[in-house]
């Protein structure tokens, strides 16, 4: 079984970050909005999503939904990368700042991927 390198991509990225996630929660503290409720909790939610997205992805048969839930799970986290930009900017720390805006145009071609894998 051939997996195309746009889905190995894919799938890698949300495996190393699910373990991000799971190992070093405190990374994502930051970036959280006030709105989003238990914080903690949210994050290891979506640190096991996100390996459950990358081994999904690894198999035609359930790449499909694999493909449009790793879609709906860019567009959820959105949020997240945009406060951290928001908190960047009020900083000097212009590294911090180019990873955070870098971020978000990033956001665009990783949904692509994600509906295109879905549209197999």
């Amino acid at each position: 079984m051939s997996i195309p390198p746009d889905v190995l991509g894919l799938s890698a990225l949300f495996a190393a970050s699910g373990v991000v996630h799971l190992a070093k929660p405190s990374v994502y503290r930051p970036l959280m909005p006030a709105w989003v409720p238990r914080h903690d909790d949210v994050i290891l939610a979506s640190g096991v999503a996100e390996l459950v997205l990358a081994v999904g992805l690894l198999h035609p048969r359930t790449r499909p939904v694999a493909g449009w839930s790793s879609a709906a799970l860019l567009l959820a986290v959105f949020p997240g990368n945009l406060k951290m930009a928001v908190d960047a900017s009020h900083t000097d720390n212009t590294a911090m700042q180019v990873a955070a805006f870098g971020r978000l145009p990033l956001q665009v071609p990783l949904i692509r991927v994600a509906l295109r894998v879905a549209n197999r």
